[in-house]
């Protein structure tokens, strides 16, 4: 088995761990490559911004992911560091789940780029609000004035989507979650779509905006550009370690009474 490791840089203490992490790797047969492209597996070492990066990798090999959380919350990194030796030889032999989860992809002109998250289109001008339509399929849906537009998938719902106010969603489902972020609106609630729902969204005022997809940067639009946004064709796979249920892990994360 071969595994391509993304660490989180800048931390001293996110280093040791990989070493350590490497060496557990070796003891149990593993090897870790540095050739992403015969990867087996990719593992994080970090919080959920590695991971991301970690994901991004996995799905272009289409290979699984898992992450040793040394973030904060960690909703992507469920690998405790804590138990990394028993890990590491579950790994080995072979002793884990996959489980698939919905992506996302958007389009900007020639430009598509794919997440696992969320699109997040946002004001570039922090003193001015932005005015985006929204048509879902063949439906004029809504006009946001706002701050911007977070479309996340249910994996993503517990990132920025959750910090605007939107829903938490279980990843097991597969959905698109819309949520505007300091909405200037009378309509200013999240809303919840099938995931075979085309999304695009027009910029209709002259005020540019800044498009992202799992925060990498899609580019800037103008008046009357638009973002097509569908869900992506192939699905991540995260690495299961007899994990809890979502609302045992959201209880866990939130450290709810």
């Amino acid at each position: 088995m071969k595994v391509r490791l993304h660490v989180r840089s800048g931390r001293p203490e996110t280093r040791e761990f990989a070493d350590r992490l490497i060496a557990s790797f070796a003891a149990g047969g593993v090897t870790v490559i540095d050739d992403d492209s015969t990867a087996d597996m990719v593992v994080a070492v970090g919080g959920d911004g590695t991971m991301l990066s970690a994901v991004a990798t996995a799905i272009e090999l289409d290979v699984p992911v898992i992450g040793f959380n040394l973030g904060t919350i960690g909703f992507l990194t469920v690998a405790d560091p804590g138990s990394m030796t028993q890990i590491v030889g579950r790994l080995a032999a072979g002793d884990y789940g996959v489980e698939n989860r919905m992506t996302v992809a958007a389009t900007v002109g020639d430009r598509t780029a794919l997440g696992v998250n969320d699109v997040v289109i946002e004001k570039v001008d922090s003193q001015r609000l932005i005015e985006l339509n929204v048509t879902i399929g063949s439906v004029d849906f809504v006009n946001y004035r706002a701050d911007g537009l977070i479309v996340a998938t249910p994996t993503g719902s517990t990132a920025y989507s959750f910090s605007a106010g939107g829903p938490l969603v279980s990843p097991g489902l597969d959905a698109f979650v819309l949520t505007p972020v300091a909405a200037h609106s009378l309509f200013s609630r999240s809303v919840v779509i099938e995931p075979d729902e085309e999304i695009l969204v027009r910029v209709t005022r002259d005020r540019a905006v800044k498009v992202s997809v799992d925060k990498t940067d899609l580019g800037q639009l103008g008046p009357g550009d638009t973002v097509i946004i569908r869900q992506g064709r192939r699905p991540a796979q995260f690495v299961t370690l007899d994990s809890p249920s979502f609302a045992g892990l959201v209880k866990t994360k939130f450290e709810l009474p």
